[in-house]
């Protein structure tokens, strides 16, 4: 297999995981066990010497010392694998430029700002709100964020690193009430509907 997914349990490797079995790409998933510290091992070290997943191994690509491309980071690997792998962006050059830009700014949204923002108790409560108000309207209708000029497309990886996050939320935070947000309350139902997820979260 060209593609290898490192992660673990109810990590953020469920993210690039979704995003693999939703565009029907092959890879092997190698589940390290966390708790024994299969991810501070010597091996694992190679491949992110920071000891954390998810961590990607690409050999149809080469790094500059030659070897088989590793990256580490979700973000990273989820528009990684939506450039070279999904085929995502396209149109004329401009229009993948835009497209490309807009993902990259979901996926630093849902990691550097709305991750904080649920996972840090002092931002929950002061910026949370602010930030699923103004989710719940983009996300009205069940719209993809990279809507654009070149059409709306049903899914995308910017969906997939947003709503990754949001179905967070009754895993792991059940006592916030969502019903002042709708429309992030349907995405949530709507995201742990789609067969690739229930494969991605181990659960199918």
């Amino acid at each position: 297999m060209t593609l290898k997914l490192y992660g673990g349990a109810r990590s953020r490797a469920s993210m690039p995981r979704w995003y693999l079995e939703e565009k029907g790409i092959a890879y092997d998933w190698i589940q390290l066990d966390m708790e024994a510290g299969e991810h501070k091992g010597e091996s694992f070290g190679v491949i992110n010497p920071f000891a954390k997943v998810p961590a990607l191994v690409d050999e149809t690509l080469r790094a500059p010392g030659g070897q088989p491309l590793q990256l580490f980071e979700s973000g990273a690997i989820l528009l990684h694998l939506a450039d070279h792998h999904a085929n995502e962006f396209t149109g004329t050059a401009a229009e993948v430029a835009a497209q490309r830009g807009l993902a990259n700014q979901w996926i630093l949204f849902a990691n550097a700002t709305l991750a904080v923002a649920l996972f840090v108790p002092a931002n929950r409560e002061r910026e949370f709100p602010q930030l699923l108000g103004v989710l719940d309207g983009l996300l009205a209708g069940g719209r993809s964020l990279l809507a654009g000029p070149w059409g709306d497309p049903a899914w995308s990886v910017a969906d997939c690193a947003v709503n990754a996050y949001l179905a967070y939320l009754p895993i792991f935070f059940p006592q916030i009430d969502l019903t002042p947000y709708p429309n992030v309350q349907a995405t949530i139902a709507a995201t742990q509907a789609r067969p690739a997820y229930q494969r991605g979260m181990g659960r199918a």
